[in-house]
């Protein structure tokens, strides 16, 4: 068997998700918006993971909650205004050393607009075609048996709220974001990418009816909303 297949140690391992703006609320009651691109879905949770030392960190830990805003590729100029930029004060050394600054207002650096949530303090940003509130079912350090320890948190998100802009929705339908319309942001390797505007193969995942994969969190959410 001929392997053409080289062996490699890259810093870093990166292949394509797409990027996430977590909005979250500061102690005095401010708002802070970040951008972040290790986030998986599974039903309405999700799984973050975030630098323990960010400010976004440390207001999910204390408020328990947060904003997932998905920028699509229009927005990309909002999401790299926010690139080196913290709200941490004092900025942290291994974020001093990459270069990022401390700013406080990151909504009105980015051009972003801030309105109310439904179940959360946390803001939604506009511009963003997809929103989705959420709260923190689970924390916990990553790496901890390496020297990463302290360094890294994975967080996991249940989702209470969704929201999408209209232009993206399946056309006949009520609940259902057409893929063909949808162009979110991707981040690969530190560099921002599109999908493609059709998709390259038909899938046969795709003939499963989406309804089959609804999640016990859809109906969890929205007993929850007479609660609130």
């Amino acid at each position: 068997m001929n392997d053409r297949h080289i062996r490699i140690e890259p810093s870093i391992l990166y292949f394509g998700t797409p990027v996430v703006l977590i909005s979250t609320s500061n102690e005095d009651g401010s708002s802070n918006i970040a951008p972040m691109s290790s986030a998986f879905w599974l039903g309405w949770r999700c799984v973050l993971g975030i630098g323990s030392s960010s400010k976004t960190a440390e207001n999910m830990i204390r408020t328990g909650e947060c904003v997932l805003n998905l920028p699509s590729v229009d927005e990309v100029g909002a999401v790299n205004r926010l690139a080196l930029l913290t709200g941490a004060n004092p900025v942290p050394s291994s974020k001093a050393a990459r270069g990022y600054s401390y700013e406080p207002k990151k909504f009105e650096i980015a051009g972003l607009t801030q309105i109310n949530s439904e179940t959360v303090s946390a803001p939604r940003a506009m511009e963003c075609p997809v929103q989705m509130e959420a709260v923190v079912s689970a924390w916990h350090g990553l790496g901890e048996d390496s020297p990463l320890k302290g360094t890294l948190s994975v967080f996991e998100v249940r989702i209470r709220r969704v929201y999408a802009a209209p232009e993206i929705m399946m056309e006949g339908t009520r609940n259902r974001i057409d893929p063909d319309k949808w162009r979110p942001l991707i981040m690969s390797f530190q560099k921002f990418y599109g999908l493609a505007p059709k998709q390259v193969h038909e899938s046969l995942l795709g003939e499963i009816p989406e309804a089959l994969y609804r999640s016990p969190d859809v109906d969890r959410a929205k007993l929850e909303s007479f609660r609130i």
